[in-house]
């Protein structure tokens, strides 16, 4: 059972046993966030990546104005840090959503913060593909969105493999910072339980479970880039 939060004393620590009751509703709301922004930041964020890789001098269709723009945005999107970001876009995000608290109102600045962030790992990783690839897809006389799609994408997947395994993890630890504003998971048990109410079992609790969400995330990602990887 729930432990309701108004009836928890302050500096009363919440007995081990009762921590899969509160741990739980939170751990699935976190990564109900994170689905939901990943999904968005991929798709979006992927497109936007393959248009800057593309746009640039050695892409499939250089343009220097467009390109810089692109690169603009993306390096705007990531020069703030997280909770400045998710502090000024507010009214933004009320628009959006209608709200600013819960799982809504954290995708909104977790996704404008994910795609610049992933759009980078998918230029990055194209951007060591070899040169030839390019040239191969153009002599046989393949569309641009066939080069794209089997050429570019197909022979970067390892690498991409690994960029959506670091942005996940990085979307774990807004979704954490998220809980500040009332966004629900384990950010925001850690805050009204741990931080507000001092109960030292429910921050160690949160702590462990990140680290270890953390860890098989990366472990995962790292065994589907290297199957992936494979001839």
């Amino acid at each position: 059972m729930r432990i309701p939060f108004e009836s928890a004393a302050v500096g009363t620590d919440t007995p081990w046993q009762q921590l899969p009751a509160l741990m739980l509703p939170a751990y699935g709301q976190t990564w109900a966030m994170v689905g939901i922004v990943m999904a968005l930041v991929i798709s979006l964020g992927g497109l936007m990546g393959i248009a800057l890789y593309n746009t640039d001098r050695q892409g499939l269709f250089p343009r220097a104005r467009l390109h810089a723009v692109l690169s603009w945005i993306a390096n705007m999107g990531r020069s703030l840090p997280f909770l400045v970001l998710m502090a000024a876009i507010i009214p933004f995000t009320k628009w959006v959503t209608g709200t600013t608290i819960g799982i809504a109102a954290a995708a909104v600045p977790m996704t404008i913060a994910g795609i610049p962030f992933f759009a980078r790992l998918v230029q990055n990783a194209l951007n060591d593909l070899p040169r030839h690839n390019l040239a191969v897809g153009l002599v046989t006389g393949g569309s641009a969105a066939q080069i794209i799609g089997t050429t570019q994408i197909r022979e970067a997947l390892p690498a991409l493999a690994s960029a959506i395994t670091l942005n996940t993890i990085s979307m774990i630890e807004y979704s954490a910072i998220a809980g500040t504003i009332g966004a629900g998971g384990i950010g925001y048990l850690a805050v009204t339980y741990g931080y507000q109410r001092f109960d030292m079992n429910v921050m160690l609790a949160t702590i462990v479970v990140l680290i270890l969400t953390v860890q098989i995330v990366q472990f995962l990602g790292d065994r589907i880039a290297r199957a992936l990887a494979r001839p």
